[in-house]
């Protein structure tokens, strides 16, 4: 069996996480924090050594004038604590060049030798010695400065700590504990707050997604967001929300239209028909109700047709023969095939073409079916009038305008004009239809390396503008 992962929230997830990355670059910046402490405490400490070494030379030089005799130079050392320091506390020798100690900053113990004689090597400078005592190594340092008289060596000042001593800086790692465990809870802080901050927009989107896939689009997003990826967040779910209410819609008008649109002519054929078969109606009567029947199979075929050829062309199922036309003569050719099939004259048709030939990338019968589709949406939406029809040479397009003088097309309709199925509240009791025709001409245009789209439409009109590609030539 699977086992179920264990989702945890966004803001622990992300809070966990950023509080783990904070505290290894803490833990980076203390341990090089630390050892830059040790390392400037300890050179610090060996040039207080050397200052006291250099002081030390200065005043048995400047005090006795190395007039006397050896063991009358270091007579002011006798206080130890005149060379005491608050980091650290050397011992201070003053030898002779034999390395007998005369004097030193603190007693000699009992049992110690009087002699260091290994320390002196001849050279002034700071050096690191290592000394075994009962077994184990202890690292000291040693500054060393010659005592002359006349150009002449006379004796060694000598200053001598233990390197633990030089290094030990307890109270400056305490210090930078306390201030790495002050950033550490800041950083916490604000990253559990930004977090939060990030994680509540999108928890609120969550919460909207959970009612829309309940079935309810209506819920509150707040807009102000000033993150901008956050605000395209939000916006782009409520205009995902709002088209997915409009389909649902759509859906719902569409089971109950085209089971409507479909029964209504089936019912007219079986009345008619069972009219005649009993005889209600004879003679003349009869024959006209069997046209009547006749009439609305063929609205029938029509309707089913739609939906037939709307499926081919969304799973791409119809070939598509392209060849280079004549774009004036294709007009004509089109509108001379609309008009020859109208019952009545009330709308007129202007064509204003290219003033030269121009040849498009064109399947002769799509185009046909497209302008058709337009001028009869046209027709329908104007009682009488003129539809306009002008060609536009462009770049490597030429742009074909339908433009009649309708009623135009309600605003909140235009989003939705090639949805499939859609049809607008000026068209649903008005005129029977699946609401196919739009969409199944933008799909064939687009088949043919063209586009159909909304122009314009207000009250006074609506143009629609059919882009068709030129033909190459070679």
């Amino acid at each position: 069996m699977f086992k179920k992962n264990k989702r945890v929230s966004l803001l622990n997830y992300w809070t966990s996480r950023y509080l783990l990355t904070l505290f290894v670059g803490l833990a980076i910046i203390s341990f090089i924090s630390a050892a830059w402490i040790r390392h400037t405490t300890f050179q610090n400490r060996l040039e207080l050594m050397e200052f006291l070494a250099d002081e030390t030379l200065y005043r048995l030089t400047d005090t006795s004038g190395l007039n006397g005799p050896m063991g009358a130079i270091p007579g002011f050392i006798g206080d130890r604590e005149r060379f005491t320091m608050r980091e650290i506390d050397p011992i201070l020798y003053v030898v002779d060049t034999e390395g007998n100690i005369l004097t030193s900053n603190r007693p000699i113990p009992p049992g110690s030798p009087k002699n260091v004689k290994d320390l002196l090597d001849g050279e002034e400078g700071t050096k690191k010695i290592t000394k075994m005592n009962e077994g184990q190594s202890t690292a000291q340092y040693v500054v060393k400065r010659k005592i002359e008289k006349d150009n002449k060596l006379v004796g060694w000042v000598l200053v001598l700590e233990k390197k633990g001593n030089l290094t030990k800086v307890n109270q400056a790692y305490g210090q930078l504990a306390l201030l790495i465990g002050a950033l550490a809870v800041l950083g916490w802080g604000a990253v559990y707050l930004l977090s939060k901050r990030l994680t509540h927009p999108i928890k609120q989107v969550a919460e909207a997604a959970k009612q829309v896939q309940e079935g309810n689009y209506t819920f509150d997003l707040p807009q102000n967001n000033k993150e901008e990826e956050i605000y395209e967040l939000v916006t782009s779910f409520k205009e995902m929300a709002n088209r997915l209410e409009q389909l649902e819609k759509t859906r719902t008008e569409l089971l109950a239209g085209v089971t409507h649109e479909l029964k209504t002519p089936v019912t007219s054929i079986s009345g008619l028909l069972q009219a005649v078969k009993d005889g209600v109606v004879t003679g003349q009567d009869a024959s006209e109700f069997i046209q009547l029947a006749l009439v609305e199979t063929t609205k029938m075929k029509t309707m089913v047709g739609d939906l037939l050829a709307f499926n081919h062309f969304a799973v791409d199922a119809i070939p598509v023969k392209l060849e280079a036309v004549n774009i004036n003569q294709l007009v004509r050719d089109a509108v001379t095939q609309w008009e020859v099939v109208q019952d009545d004259e009330t709308v007129k048709i202007q064509t204003h073409l290219l003033p030269q030939s121009v040849n498009v990338q064109a399947d002769v019968v799509r185009v046909q079916q497209v302008v058709t589709n337009l001028l009869t949406n046209a027709k329908q939406a104007m009682q009488e009038g003129i539809v306009t029809i002008t060609l536009l040479e462009k770049d490597d397009t030429v742009s074909m305008t339908v433009q009649d003088t309708g009623h135009g097309i309600p605003q909140e309709d235009q989003a939705f004009i090639f949805e499939r199925f859609f049809r607008g509240e000026n068209k649903k009791y008005a005129v029977r239809g699946l609401g196919l025709g739009l969409s199944l001409s933008k799909m064939m245009a687009q088949s043919i390396g063209g586009d159909l789209r909304l122009q314009e439409s207000d009250p006074s009109g609506t143009c629609f503008e059919l882009s068709l590609k030129k033909a190459t030539t070679l």
